[in-house]
This record gives C-alpha cells, structure tokens and sequence, in this order.
C-alpha cells in the first residue's frame, strides 16, 4: 500500500476502492474525486507506470503479472504497456521522464458536503 491515508474505509473496501480508481484513471485519462483520495490514486498510478516504463523485453511478462496483481483489467494493462508507458519513455528505452506522470488540479468544494474536489490526469 503506497500510503498512509485510511478515507473513512476498511482496509478492503480502500484498497478495492483505490485499485478501480487507478484502473479507470489508466483507462480514460482522467478522473474526478476529492483531493486525498487523488493523492492516494497519484501514488499508486504512478508506480505502475514506472513498473512498465522500466520493464525490458526480457522482464515484460513479469511485470505485466505484477501490474495485473493491482490493475482489474487486462485490457487496461495492455494500454498501460502499449501507449501509456511509451509515452515516458525516451526515444532510445532511457527513461526520459522522472517521475511526475499525473497532475492534480484543485477544483473548488463540492456542493452538498463541502469536500475539496481536484482533477487527476496524465500528464
């Protein structure tokens, strides 16, 4: 588990909660939620991109299976590998980004409860 944040949840519940956030966020690209929990998703998105950014053709499946372990869809580990991890990856296989793969922009309060919302995107 990446943090120490518990939102108001079970451990089971958080983690099942942060495990479908991150798959949705590596599926569209962006999300709405309030903004610890965006904190908690940045976390965990980020070292699943680091895991298949650095992954050579010799450690692939491994660390497709380690990814599989946390992201629910296969569909969306395929992406994470295809699109999204060459994307941050330099044009020699060196990494060319360090880090900072998402971005959180605070949106205002939330109108019936007063939560402070943000957006999380991929950079």
């Amino acid at each position: 588990m990446a943090g120490s944040r518990k939102l108001g949840r079970t451990s089971d519940h958080r983690k099942a909660m942060l495990r479908a956030m991150v798959t949705y966020l590596l599926e569209n690209g962006r999300i709405e939620t309030t903004v610890t929990r965006a904190k908690e998703v940045r976390s965990m998105a980020e070292k699943m991109i680091n895991i298949a950014k650095v992954a050579t053709p010799e450690t692939e499946l491994h660390a497709k299976r380690q990814v599989l372990s946390y992201v629910t869809k296969e569909g969306v580990v395929k992406k994470l590998f295809d699109e999204i991890a060459p994307k941050y990856r330099g044009a020699d296989g060196e990494s060319e980004r360090n880090g900072g793969y998402t971005r959180i922009i605070k949106t205002g309060p939330r109108r019936g409860d007063a939560a402070e919302m943000a957006v999380i995107e991929l950079v």
